[in-house]
């Protein structure tokens, strides 16, 4: 079982898109994202460009894997293999891309074209709304399956009165991240609730 949560202490966080600026997309290798922000974020400040590129965004969740009755967290980045810049408008000039295309493990930035090839388009701002309210829409759900639980499926209890018993779905909240679980206890039927983290599936 997988579960994310983006909490208030997450470590990736970014401010209020400004009216006067534009949201450029870099491909970069998949798995090399934050060591490409954390670059960036120095490069920035070393080539004195922090007034024009306001802000390196990489959206991160924080996935519990429960293995072997213990939960174990990571880290994930929510879109691999991209990396979100906000640039003043009209400010992104040759010089920068050219040097930030040039940079490890980035590939290229978003355009219009195939890959490298065509003109550098930046984001509409109902998509950095719909990107950014996805962020903040994380941060209020906390817990959120990766694989939904279905009802008629059998789960293991792996915290609680009832460890390591195995139950049946009766009914999925998702809005409440609640289950109702049967468990045969005694060779009786009963009823319990339980939270999504007090489960897994079962392989």
């Amino acid at each position: 079982m997988e579960a994310s949560v983006v909490d208030n202490n997450t470590v990736e966080t970014t401010e209020a898109p400004q009216d006067n600026t534009k949201w450029y997309v870099l491909r970069v290798v998949s798995g090399k994202e934050r060591k490409v922000k954390e670059y960036l974020d120095k490069d920035i400040i070393r080539s004195g460009w922090q007034e024009v590129i306001k802000q390196i965004f990489l959206p991160m969740e924080k996935v519990y894997k429960v293995q072997n009755g213990k939960k174990v967290m990571r880290e994930k980045n929510y879109f691999p293999g991209y990396v979100m810049m906000e640039v003043l408008d009209g400010k992104l000039n040759d010089d920068m891309v050219q040097h930030i295309s040039n940079i490890s493990n980035v590939m290229h930035f978003l355009t219009d074209g195939k890959g490298s090839k065509g003109n550098i388009i930046s984001l509409r701002k109902s998509e950095v709304n719909k990107m950014l309210g996805k962020v903040d829409e994380m941060n209020d759900q906390g817990v959120t399956m990766s694989e939904p639980f279905i009802i008629g499926e059998t789960i293991k209890i792996i915290e609680g009165p009832f460890n390591d018993f195995n139950g049946v779905i009766e009914e999925v909240n998702d809005e409440k991240k609640k289950l109702k679980v049967t468990v045969k206890i005694f060779g009786r039927s009963t009823p319990v609730e339980l939270n999504y983290m007090q489960v897994e599936k079962l392989s």
